[in-house]
């Protein structure tokens, strides 16, 4: 088993909010239990997941491919996704993206050399409103990001 007994109670927790005949509805959150436990998501990952939920290991694939959240290949400790839809960079979203590729020295979709910072472009976080917007490892949302702001969020994440 690749995954701890742990990640297979909350899997389970999340099974059991469907139908006992449809528990690959729980494929999402199966997937993203898995990539908190793992850090990503190699394929005898989503083979297990697969396995787990009775389903094929491509419609498994094809979920984990098709969502930005999902990570198929090795990310840092901190993956910031910038959004880069044209409400938030018309809102300062292309100056927040240039000044965090330069103060982290990668472009999008590369990680810094001490394995720290993943940059990705993201899609539409629905904060238009609060542009620029980036998202850390896909559970906190920051919002109205400032060189300043910028600054200290990439301080706070090195600690």
């Amino acid at each position: 088993m690749l995954l701890s007994e742990q990640a297979y109670k909350k899997i389970d927790r999340e099974i059991a909010k469907f139908p006992a005949d449809q528990k690959q509805s729980a494929v999402m959150a199966a997937l993203a239990i898995a990539q908190d436990e793992t850090g990503w998501l190699p394929p005898e990952v989503m083979q297990e997941v697969a396995d787990y939920l009775g389903m094929p290991a491509i419609a498994v694939q094809e979920v984990a491919t098709f969502y930005n959240m999902y990570d198929t290949k090795p990310v840092g400790k901190h993956k910031i996704s910038v959004c880069t839809n044209l409400p938030c960079m018309l809102s300062g979203g292309e100056r927040a993206a240039h000044y965090l590729k330069d103060k982290l020295g990668i472009d999008y979709r590369e990680t810094t050399a001490d394995g720290q910072f993943t940059l990705i472009e993201g899609e539409c976080m629905g904060a238009c409103g609060d542009a620029p917007v980036m998202i850390v490892n896909n559970k906190r949302m920051c919002s109205f990001m400032s060189n300043d702001k910028i600054d200290a969020l990439v301080e706070e994440l090195k600690k």
